[in-house]
């Protein structure tokens, strides 16, 4: 089966390449799935350079989430069989023809989705979850602002947000970005490549945002912290602009808000009930028509260079798919 294999750690992703290799056999409480189409998130992009904090041993097959149809079951496995329609995903191993993904972490496809948009749904929208309801406690009327809104997981969070009840503010570098996020349903859009706080106090008449949702990091959440409202929470969910920042201890004491690391699946492992109770939610809004994953483009596994390229180049609104 053809596969998109790590073989080397590089920075320019030579170490990458698509391989023909044996199609996996599921083990105990595992499925095989074949795969119809898997999202690309920037972990992929890390994990080949070694700059995430998971680290595989060498080959790895890359891909960290789904969507299928079940192949062949493994032992123990009784709430799937082939034909079943999954999403679904673990840290590596997706951007395969063929997929051994644990049974206990699947999901069934939303019936109103195709598979490139079930593959565009779970690492964005559990992610949205865990950081607006779990982490921060949104509440109905409470502003949220989104940073890297045209992003999969931005978008998920501003689709989110909306669903919840909050005013929406979106952050990118691009007028043409914001036009589709204000489409989509934010209710205010701000080019952050000329800053942003002084907008966003405007927009909340002077308190700021009671929610911020950060995955840029570096000067983005430097600004961040001078535009949060008192008691504030800034979702600390990732670093795409490459720099981790830090922040003075008193500028939390003295404007009386919170910083809040995010990781949706560490948090699903750590209250295992919790994270059930996540994906059941998410997925009745799925089957609801209450959430809408945007897919950007669909592009074959060979030309997975073009994926990543769209990624690094900030050209993506929504998820790029790839398909084997």
């Amino acid at each position: 089966m053809k596969a998109l294999v790590c073989h080397q750690i590089t920075d320019d992703f030579s170490g990458v390449e698509v391989r023909d290799i044996p199609v996996p056999q599921p083990g105990a409480g595992e499925v095989l799935v074949r795969v119809k189409a898997a999202g690309v998130n920037f972990p992929d992009l890390l994990m080949s350079q070694e700059k995430y904090q998971f680290k595989p041993d060498l080959p790895f097959t890359l891909g960290m989430e789904c969507a299928g149809v079940i192949e062949a079951v493994g032992d123990g496995v009784t709430d799937w069989v082939p034909g079943d329609e999954i999403i679904g995903g673990n840290k590596t191993g997706a951007y395969a023809e063929y997929a051994v993904l644990p049974a206990a972490g699947l999901s069934r496809k939303p019936s109103p989705f195709s598979f490139a948009e079930a593959a565009a749904f779970p690492a964005a929208y559990i992610t949205a979850y865990v950081a607006l309801v779990r982490r921060a406690n949104l509440q109905p009327g409470e502003t949220l602002l989104v940073h890297g809104a045209s992003g999969g997981v931005g978008m998920a969070a501003v689709d989110v947000g909306k669903l919840l009840g909050a005013t929406v503010i979106a952050t990118s570098g691009s007028d043409a970005k914001l036009d589709k996020v204000l489409a989509y349903g934010a209710d205010y859009a701000i080019n952050a490549s000329q800053g942003f706080r002084d907008k966003v106090k405007t927009l909340t008449h002077g308190r700021g945002a009671d929610v911020i949702f950060d995955p840029v990091g570096g000067d983005v959440f430097d600004e961040s912290v001078r535009c949060i409202a008192f008691d504030g929470r800034l979702l600390v969910v990732g670093f795409t602009s490459g720099r981790i920042p830090e922040v003075k201890v008193n500028m939390p004491l003295i404007k009386g808000f919170s910083v809040v690391g995010v990781r949706a699946g560490e948090y699903g492992r750590q209250f295992p009930e919790k994270g059930r109770e996540n994906q059941a939610v998410i997925r009745q809004w799925a089957e609801e028509g209450k959430v809408h994953p945007h897919v950007y483009r669909e592009i074959p596994l060979d030309d997975w260079r073009e994926a990543w390229r769209l990624l690094t180049d900030r050209e993506v609104v929504g998820k790029v798919i790839l398909i084997p």
